[in-house]
């Protein structure tokens, strides 16, 4: 029996009470010609004696607030004076539309508060300057100070963005029918090859007194268990890539987000990969546009993203491509990134990249039925020579085949035992993929380098601040 509930009253009032008046209802012209108060940080500032020009800023936006001297007295005058950069304020005042001011609207102050107040001796360090030697993108001045940098406009920006591609894979998926499903970060042994695992000592035993364990290169084996459970499951979760590149795509620590579906191939599970990207470009042209034009990103080149059919090419295919283009590749070899990025560079939408030989890749690639040389797997590979940002296909579902592959590449079957059980007790078809989100981010803001679109970004080089 369906059952009607109601949130109780209480519940129901708390939007209520809060009062929060934000910059962008303001710009929205909600408020013209009221009095109001606003919350935020000193942006700018600049005046004289007698006038003094303030741009408050709040998560949602800036707004010019202009303080007179004979309006507001000298004491609050010379508060207003002494509110640095970054000092957090509370202004009272009344909504003027001015078709000079940025956003339409300035705020005439009645009353100031400064809250947080910053000491002349230790300014605000993130000045225009930095900003400008930066170029729109990152210096080690400012990769110092993220703490601090993650309070500009662009940084702002990219983690709004950031938080709508999260959502918009949530509500795929669960949209899809898949549940949401966790697996641990400390593991016994690898996904993705043992030369990339970052190993941590963990609580020795008597029979094993230098006992490891290793940070999770995926979520996948645990996901594998979980299938036969739930059959349709997803993740949104970090993940750890002990990789020395210094590319403008990797990470040490990244945010993946996979799936697993049982009874599916590879066709199948490219079909939501492709699914689950066009949703992103969606949702961001719904709800970022704003954010992504003040990236100068082109909009229509996002709907081509949204709307497209994703083309899907075969590895042969592609090292064709690239040995006819002057690219040195032989068959076999895994495609880097620079060799996704020469051929990507021509690319309108992204394309799959199908069929790798059964060398190039782990033992859980299922073996391809029509030509043992190859396996069933799929890479995603984004346009403006971004590269992959999905990677999945098939897994080796028998309990035969998962022996064979493990004994043929010779890795020790005791860190897997509970990987094979799967396969021994009612192994069915199955596949999945996962997803780098943080490349997809910096992919569809068209980011220099993929450390612009996380707060604090870890590679090779830097685990601070």
């Amino acid at each position: 029996m369906k059952r009607d509930f109601q949130l109780p009253d209480i519940i129901r009032s708390i939007g209520e009470d809060m009062k929060t008046i934000w910059i962008s209802d303001v710009l929205n012209g909600k408020f013209d010609g009221q009095n109001i108060e606003l919350k935020g940080w000193v942006k700018r500032s600049r005046g004289s004696n007698k006038i003094r020009f303030l741009v408050l800023r709040d998560s949602t936006g800036a707004i010019q607030c202009v303080g007179k001297k004979d309006t507001l007295g000298e004491d609050a005058f010379e508060q207003l004076k002494s509110a640095l950069i970054e000092s957090s304020i509370i202004i009272n005042g009344m909504v003027n539309p001015d078709e000079r001011a940025d956003g339409g609207y300035e705020l005439v102050i009645q009353s100031v508060e400064i809250i947080g107040p910053v000491n002349p001796k230790t300014p605000f360090p993130i000045t225009e300057s930095a900003m400008a030697a930066a170029d729109g993108g990152e210096t080690e001045f400012l990769l110092d100070n993220r703490h601090l940098y993650l309070r500009t406009s662009r940084m702002t920006t990219m983690l709004k963005i950031r938080s709508s591609v999260f959502g918009a894979i949530h509500s795929y998926f669960r949209n899809q029918d898949f549940i949401e499903y966790q697996a641990p970060n400390f593991v016994a042994g690898a996904v993705e090859g043992g030369s990339t695992l970052f190993e941590v000592p963990y609580f020795p035993t008597e029979k094993n007194p230098e006992r490891k364990a290793y940070l999770t290169q995926s979520w996948q084996l645990y996901a594998e268990a979980a299938m036969p459970a739930l059959e349709r499951l997803y993740t949104i979760a970090p993940s750890f890539r002990a990789e020395k590149s210094r590319t403008r795509r990797h990470l040490t620590e990244f945010w993946h987000a996979e799936m697993e579906v049982a009874w599916a191939n590879n066709q199948e599970i490219m079909s939501y990969g492709e699914g689950v990207v066009r949703k992103i470009a969606t949702t961001l042209l719904e709800e970022r546009s704003a954010e992504l034009e003040s990236l100068d990103r082109d909009l229509e080149t996002i709907a081509r993203y949204a709307d497209s059919k994703f083309p899907r090419i075969r590895y042969d295919e592609a090292v064709e491509t690239l040995q006819g283009m002057g690219v040195e590749i032989e068959w076999g070899q895994d495609l880097d990134y620079s060799k996704e990025k020469v051929l990507t560079q021509d690319f309108d939408v992204p394309h799959f990249l199908t069929h790798y030989p059964k060398i190039a890749k782990p033992f859980y690639h299922r073996v391809d039925p029509d030509d043992e040389n190859y396996v069933l797997c799929h890479d995603l590979l984004a346009p403006e020579g971004y590269g992959e940002i999905i990677g999945g296909g098939e897994r080796t579902w028998s309990e035969e085949e998962i022996l064979a592959r493990i004994d043929e590449e010779g890795t020790p079957r005791e860190p897997y035992q509970f990987y094979i059980d799967t396969r021994t007790y009612g192994g069915v078809p199955h596949g999945g993929f996962g997803l780098g989100v943080d490349r997809v981010c910096s992919w569809l803001t068209g980011a220099d380098h993929i450390r612009e679109v996380i707060p604090f970004p870890r590679d090779s080089r830097r685990i601070t601040p």
